[in-house]
């Protein structure tokens, strides 16, 4: 284990888990007090939810940094037993404990301009106080100093091009698996990028071909159906090294995962055999269709209509949002097949259609549409679709039972956050290499800008926040891989790391000037490519929703 510094605190780990059980306490007031806002007959009541939206979802704001904390402590064990815990591990860790403590002494910011105070959640100040406890107060004034942070940028400054700031405490598996795909996408991504997303251009067939040559498509497939058959957490390995290099490129990945895992969960015998393998192999690329205008998240008022003709399905409706539509392959389409109301009606196709281009995105009987122009999150490209009598055999029909499809959907929400939040983990790298190497390049007033602390210390602050994501979202990972029910973990990885990449691009920008927001430089492009991240796979507000009800319901 490395040499740790002066500002490296004493018995790290043993206050960091002391301050864990005291935030935890403090958890458990919040939880009641915003219950005794949201209850009535014992039972959370929708209209009092919403009209106390502020408090639930700065109690699920609150939740995610415990559990974040909670996961931060455990790594530093964790690694501290393997030896692997050094100085800049350590630094990390208390860097992160002591905001984050802070945050939740004072104010969460849940978005640019909303700051969560604890009374918003019914607790008061002798509450506060409670929670200072030794602990507390010694990583509050001491974790997070000046100090600390020059000693952490000092660090960061001899590690420009590290695959990660600090150990991320994965196996060495997943290390090699991370060298690999940082490999193909420095040699294959990285020097295109930019010149996709200024023209709009999709990401180039060849490299598709590449990634699945990689086995990055059917990476979490069972290898009976010709995937790899690893978990999440190499999945996340995975979407953080492709999204570092490119948002579009570790997205591809998603769309097959999203399929993958609706045929695995609810498709039947044949269905399994004949789609995996295709998607495997990269030879069959999906793309889910679920969303309709005016719709958003509100799946139960989904109106496209699916009727059911001998052998077929005709589908007439209209679908928006749909990424990599023109060249994908299969749409997973989520319909109306019954006229059962809400959710029960629903039901998922496998719908096949031909590949189209830009001169002809949707060359199919009963299917046409156009491109949505996006800010970025490009390469792939956004569709809307009207469907008008498009035909899909009947023996698509997932599952061969009408009426599953939102059940079905709702099985793979899991793994499509914890991707989405791997996902934000590499945009957020790919952030603090584009400004690092700015900041130690660009000479102002006879130095580098990195030797300016508000500089540097908007780098650090990337570096701590991005492990903390990693951390909560590799929780939730394993959590999937053991099969256990991880929706909550899931959805708080996704919401805090989402946060992380908008900051930590945003300060990118910053450390650009005026440059950053020129369009020849990347950090440009990363910035609009970070901004959809809380918006898709559940909005913040939607998930912290979630979050809340998870949390209000399960409280005693």
């Amino acid at each position: 284990m490395s040499q740790t510094s002066p500002a490296v605190l004493d018995n790290l780990i043993g206050l960091a888990k002391e301050a864990v059980t005291a935030a935890d306490k403090l958890l458990a007031k919040a939880r009641a007090g915003v219950r005794e806002k949201v209850v009535a007959d014992g039972k959370v009541s929708a209209a009092a939810l919403e009209r106390e939206q502020f408090a639930a979802h700065g109690l699920a704001w609150f939740a995610t940094y415990v559990e974040a904390l909670r996961q931060l402590a455990d790594y530093a064990e964790r690694m501290t037993g393997e030896g692997r815990f050094g100085e800049t591990e350590a630094l990390i860790v208390q860097i992160a404990f002591g905001e984050y403590l802070w945050q939740i002494y004072g104010g969460i910011p849940m978005s640019q301009g909303e700051i969560l105070r604890p009374q918003d959640m019914g607790l008061s100040q002798d509450d506060q106080r409670e929670l200072m406890i030794p602990a507390v107060e010694t990583l509050t004034q001491r974790g997070n100093t000046a100090e600390v942070r020059a000693r952490l940028a000092e660090i960061l400054g001899t590690q420009a091009g590290a695959a990660t700031f600090g150990d991320t405490g994965l196996e060495e598996t997943y290390d090699a698996i991370r060298d690999q795909m940082r490999r193909f996408a420095d040699a294959e991504v990285v020097p295109y990028a930019h010149e996709w997303h200024l023209k709009d251009d999709y990401i180039p067939l060849e490299v598709v071909s590449h990634m699945a040559e990689l086995g990055v498509f059917g990476l979490t497939i069972p290898e009976e159906f010709g995937g790899l058959g690893l978990g999440k957490e190499s999945m996340c390995v995975v979407s953080e090294e492709l999204s570092r290099g490119y948002i579009g490129v570790g997205s591809l990945g998603t769309r097959s995962e999203i399929a993958a895992e609706l045929i695995l969960g609810g498709g039947t015998d044949e269905q399994k055999n004949k789609w995996l393998p295709l998607i495997a192999s990269g030879e069959k690329l999906p793309t889910a269709v679920f969303t309709e205008p005016n719709t958003g998240s509100d799946l139960a008022s989904l109106k496209t209509r699916a009727r059911r003709e001998g052998d077929v399905f005709k589908v007439s409706g209209n679908k928006t949002w749909i990424t990599h539509a023109a060249r994908a392959d299969v749409m997973t389409l989520l319909t109306r097949t019954t006229d059962a109301p809400g959710y029960k009606g629903l039901s998922m196709l496998l719908a096949e259609k031909p590949r189209g281009d830009d001169d002809e995105p949707f060359p199919a009987n009963g299917m046409s549409g156009g491109e949505i122009e996006v800010l970025g999150y490009r390469g792939m490209k956004e569709f809307e679709i009207g469907f008008d009598d498009f035909e899909v055999k009947a023996e698509n029909l997932l599952g061969g039972e009408e009426g599953q499809g939102f059940k079905q959907l709702m099985q793979t929400f899991e793994s499509a956050r914890i991707q989405t939040a791997a996902r934000a983990v590499g945009v957020a790298q790919c952030a603090l290499e584009l400004g690092l190497r700015y900041a130690q390049e660009r000479i102002q007033f006879g130095k580098p800008i990195y030797a300016f602390p508000r500089v540097f210390g908007k780098l650090v602050m990337m570096a701590v926040e991005i492990m903390v994501a990693r951390q909560i979202t590799y929780f939730a990972a394993r959590e999937k891989d053991g099969g256990r029910r991880c929706d909550l973990e899931a959805g708080m990885a996704k919401l805090l790391a989402a946060r992380v990449a908008w900051a930590a691009a945003d300060n990118a920008l910053q450390i650009h000037g005026g440059n950053g927001f020129a369009l020849e430089y990347p950090v440009s492009r990363v910035l609009c490519d970070a901004r959809i991240l809380n918006i898709f796979e559940g909005a913040a507000e939607i998930q912290a929703q979630v979050i809340a009800r998870r949390l209000l319901d399960g409280a005693n």
